[in-house]
């Protein structure tokens, strides 16, 4: 009989480490071990870490408007690359302040904005809606009236959801001529259903994706993004460390890092690597700027992973990924508007923020 996979520990936070280096690939000096194949480590494994060092040494940069370039590395200074922390990207941080905070805080009513915002995730969309609607909200929705707005701007060449990643159009079968059209009519099913109710009495994070998951088009990705977002608001309130789903991306970069998962998963990789994380910080000599003392989280850690594997494109061009994507499609262009910086309330930030302490 085959034994289970497991981990062996130290201790609740630390995995058990050995050395062993690879005879044919570059690799740093640990191998995380398991019952069945240590992982074993490729060179990218620890730019994984530098990454997210220098990532965030930009983010406090232009925070303190330091004037650029932000980094020597020049790959972060031609190539774009999402924050470290998911909760500081410009799209996170909108979603945040001006959509979930902003207006009514009855449940449906937050739900619902949310919903909205991330079936398109694109900021001028939400605007194009506040303008023509002034408020959004379900209490006022009518799919004639947004269908109409959202029509008329894919007819005057405009582009109404993001290219950050694309949502699944339903397929041929679909009744709907326009891929807007059916994400409308999927968030009146999940309002019909009561599922920000549902949401709201699910006992883990893993079961409310599990909800979102259930509903046509939205796959493993697209629901493990849409909790988490609707974790920001006090609708949802588990702890980000509970679950993780790997998006493709993410494998991606975790094939990278990674030679052998050593019987773990892409979710079991992402786990071991965040509760590592000041380990590794300090096992190569780095100092990570935390997000005013919040460490990296599942969520966080999974993003890396995705903009490393774009970022090993450049550094590290013989190591291929499971795609086997060379190029980084995406340059970096500062934009000029700044951001007040501003997390979900429970996390306890804003008020560091507003004292004007930046690491």
């Amino acid at each position: 009989m085959k034994s289970k996979t497991m981990i062996r520990k130290r201790s609740s936070h630390q995995y058990q480490l050995s050395l062993d280096p690879l005879p044919t690939v570059p690799t740093p000096s640990i191998l995380i071990i398991s019952k069945l194949l240590p992982a074993k480590p490729t060179v990218v494994y620890d730019s994984y870490w530098r990454f997210a060092a220098e990532r965030q040494d930009i983010f406090f940069a232009r925070m303190k408007s330091a004037n650029p370039p932000w980094t020597s590395d020049p790959i972060l200074r031609v190539h774009k690359f999402t924050n470290c922390y998911r909760a500081s990207d410009r799209v996170s941080q909108y979603l945040i302040k001006k959509v979930i905070y902003s207006g009514d805080q009855s449940p449906p009513e937050v739900f619902f904005r949310t919903m909205l915002f991330k079936f398109f995730n694109k900021i001028e969309t939400w605007e194009l809606l506040t303008r023509e609607f002034e408020v959004v909200c379900y209490a006022d929705y009518s799919f004639d009236s947004y269908d109409a707005v959202l029509s008329k701007a894919i007819e005057n060449g405009s582009r109404i959801y993001s290219a950050a990643y694309i949502m699944p159009s339903g397929g041929p079968k679909s009744p709907y001529s326009r891929k807007h059209r059916m994400h409308l009519k999927l968030l009146e099913q999940m309002m019909k259903d009561m599922l920000f109710a549902k949401l709201s009495d699910a006992q883990s994070m893993a079961k409310a994706f599990a909800m979102l998951r259930s509903y046509p088009s939205i796959g493993d990705f697209l629901a493990y993004q849409f909790v988490t977002d609707l974790n920001y608001s006090n609708l949802l309130n588990y702890d980000e460390m509970e679950f993780v789903m790997p998006g493709p991306g993410a494998r991606d970069g975790i094939r990278k890092c990674f030679s052998n998962l050593g019987g773990l998963d892409e979710s079991g990789i992402i786990r071991m690597v965040t509760e590592r994380q000041e380990v590794e910080f300090e096992r190569l000599g780095l100092s990570f700027k935390s997000l005013w003392g919040r460490p990296l989280q599942l969520i966080d850690c999974q993003n890396i992973f995705c903009e490393v594997d774009k970022y090993a494109r450049v550094k590290h061009p013989e190591i291929v990924g499971v795609t086997g994507r060379q190029r980084i499609k995406q340059k970096f262009s500062p934009i000029t508007k700044t951001i007040d910086y501003w997390y979900p309330p429970k996390w306890g930030l804003n008020d560091k923020i507003v004292s004007g302490v930046i690491p």
